[in-house]
């Protein structure tokens, strides 16, 4: 029998309704979960303030997000090892696991992923921000019973973080910079500090956010980038190359300077931070590109090439779950608290709107940083 279930579903920019939806029983390879914690993503808010993420318009009323963990409450009949009760992470992206890319190990990159509160695919493949849902048992991942529904969300944006660093091959003892101070930015900033960086720069405009940087362990150091803009590219470049100058400037624990680093995240997709990437990484260093932001930038490439500087793409995640699970579960006292990173809960879809409109900013009413915000439902709302 059919369950009907409150959902929070986007009409249009800002237009948010909680609607009631019928759910079928699950499927025989299909877990039924009520969902417990979901945190708000960038492509969140690009749905929710704009109708669209990028070029990837809405084409119907869509149910958001997608970092999300909950509690199984009914098993189909090949669900595997899970029993009601469980707590488990949701991976989100279900590949056709059939393709080449999907062969090869990296089905990230399938062609036809349908990925939960992702308007790419129509009909789009609905959000977690609802009571309850039918996901497959295969891309469900059990969490320790010692660790909370808002870990097992964290899950997913550290899974980003995690990808990133392995595919950037951190060298021991690298110099590592992050250009962005947000959830991801900070989380690669901790993947860093997980694969033996000596030392972590964080680069942001917002001070507040450096300073949590710092203050929290996620970077030795930190940096406030300067708002200003140039409008040719000759401007634009010579500022790049003057942030470049000031960052390699910093002083370490050592009393050197940083010069140039071995590995850089770049977590704005803004083009000036692209720039800047190229200048400061050594030769021979990568560049991650992890931010997704302008989508077409002018870059002094032969920078690049000629020091052999890789830029390497970076989209989701592949294989992250079970390493994400056993990195929070057994944290070691000396590395920064991801949990941290949530700053601000509301509880209850009836809340969600509020939600949305705090995670848009960086500082609430009372001034506090904003980094962080998740929904959280018991099932009593």
């Amino acid at each position: 029998m059919d369950t009907s279930v409150p959902a929070l579903v986007l009409h249009g920019p800002k237009d948010l309704r909680i609607e009631i939806r019928s759910l079928p029983p699950p499927a025989a390879t299909e877990l039924q979960l009520a969902i417990r914690s979901t945190g708000l993503c960038g492509s969140d808010l690009h749905y929710y303030n704009h109708g669209r993420n990028g070029d990837i318009i809405v084409k119907e009323p869509l149910a958001l997000g997608h970092e999300s963990a909950g509690e199984v409450v009914a098993v189909g009949r090949e669900g595997g090892n899970f029993q009601v009760g469980d707590k488990v992470a949701l991976e989100v992206g279900l590949p056709c696991e059939e393709c080449e890319s999907c062969s090869n190990g990296r089905y990230n990159l399938c062609k036809t992923m349908r990925f939960r509160s992702s308007a790419k695919i129509f009909p789009h493949f609905q959000g977690t921000l609802q009571e309850k849902i039918n996901h497959p048992a295969k891309w469900c991942y059990k969490l320790p019973s010692a660790m909370s529904y808002d870990e097992g969300a964290i899950l997913e944006p550290l899974g980003v973080a995690t990808h990133a660093s392995r595919r950037a091959q951190i060298p021991m003892k690298a110099s590592v910079l992050v250009f962005g101070a947000g959830a991801v930015g900070l989380l690669c900033a901790y993947m860093a500090k997980e694969a033996g960086a000596s030392v972590v720069i964080i680069a942001d405009i917002d001070e507040g956010r450096v300073d949590f940087a710092t203050k929290n362990g996620f970077a030795d150091h930190s940096y406030v980038v300067s708002s200003k803009r140039g409008q040719s590219i000759k401007e634009k470049l010579a500022i790049a190359k003057e942030t470049a100058l000031n960052i390699s400037q910093t002083a370490t624990a050592t009393g050197n300077t940083i010069a140039e680093v071995d590995v850089v995240f770049e977590c704005t997709g803004v083009e000036s931070c692209v720039q800047a990437a190229i200048y400061i990484t050594k030769p021979g260093g990568r560049i991650m590109l992890v931010g997704m932001g302008t989508p077409i930038q002018t870059l002094p490439i032969s920078a690049a090439a000629l020091r052999e500087v890789d830029l390497c793409g970076v989209f989701r995640y592949v294989n992250t779950y079970a390493s994400g699970i056993e990195l929070l579960s057994k944290r070691r006292s000396d590395t920064p608290d991801p949990r941290t990173l949530i700053t601000h809960r509301f509880h209850g879809l009836q809340h969600a709107q509020k939600a949305f409109e705090m995670a848009a900013r960086t500082v609430d009413e009372e001034g506090n940083l904003v980094l962080k915000v998740v929904i959280e439902m018991d099932g009593k709302d």
